[in-house]
């Protein structure tokens, strides 16, 4: 049976935490979870160590020393995971605005489906976003147009952060050159992936946003996407990709 490992990156998510883990092992497919606490001050790790007393063989948790970043929090629960052989690993917010339920569809996409890389995807079935204010929908959705004129990447949810990962494609890519650590990580992540050959499909979810707890969104986290995917872009000319291994 195959493992499959989802990691939570966590800042402040006490209102959170219990019952997405909850809502994660309620599922019909079996999903361990790894949590990468970033020193909340709220007592998120002190509810997460109570759980693990529950699920000591399936609940994991790397605590680090204070906000270092989404792409560095993601780099280290890659790494953790391919130490531990898991063969499908999932990028998952902790606030339900990716419905534990779809897992199973990414899972699915990427175990049946062929993709290497399955997206949640806000874009590719018209606008699935609920409760956000029209203006950041509207910004979230013409920045995954501009990164898809910029990168030519043929995907609508080009920022999407809610992806499971065959474990080939986190072993081809050289994780220690990842450089973003906003939601351009999230759009390297892709980049990476598609240059070195590998399948990335979108499977439709309806994105909610959060209604306990308080977002983590900046204007400097759109201002590093902006310019990074020119960077990506121009960068990519001459740099040379691991290339999927064909089998």
């Amino acid at each position: 049976m195959s493992q499959n490992l989802v990691i939570i990156p966590t800042y402040n998510e006490k209102e959170n935490i219990e019952n997405i883990i909850r809502a994660v092992y309620s599922q019909p497919n079996v999903f361990h979870i790894l949590v990468i606490e970033d020193g909340s001050p709220d007592g998120t790790a002190t509810i997460v160590k109570t759980l693990q007393k529950e699920f000591p063989e399936n609940l994991f948790m790397i605590e680090r020393k204070g906000k270092l970043g989404l792409g560095t929090a993601y780099i280290a629960g890659f790494k953790w995971a391919l130490e531990h052989g898991y063969d499908y690993i999932f990028e998952m917010d902790a606030d339900f605005s990716h419905n534990p339920a779809d897992l199973n569809k990414l899972y699915d996409a990427c175990a049946n489906q062929g993709a290497d890389v399955a997206i949640g995807s806000r874009y590719v079935s018209g606008v699935n976003v609920v409760n956000w204010p029209i203006s950041r929908v509207l910004m979230s959705y013409f920045a995954s147009k501009y990164v898809r004129f910029v990168t030519g990447m043929n995907i609508a949810d080009t920022t999407a952060g809610f992806k499971c990962y065959r474990r080939e494609v986190l072993e081809t890519i050289d994780l220690n050159r990842i450089k973003f650590k906003g939601y351009a990580f999230q759009i390297e992540m892709k980049f990476t992936a598609y240059k070195c050959g590998f399948k990335l499909m979108e499977v439709p979810i309806i994105f909610i946003n959060r209604v306990l707890g308080t977002s983590k969104m900046s204007g400097g986290i759109f201002g590093e996407a902006f310019l990074g995917v020119v960077q990506l872009k121009i960068a990519s000319w001459s740099k040379k990709y691991p290339q999927k291994k064909t089998k």
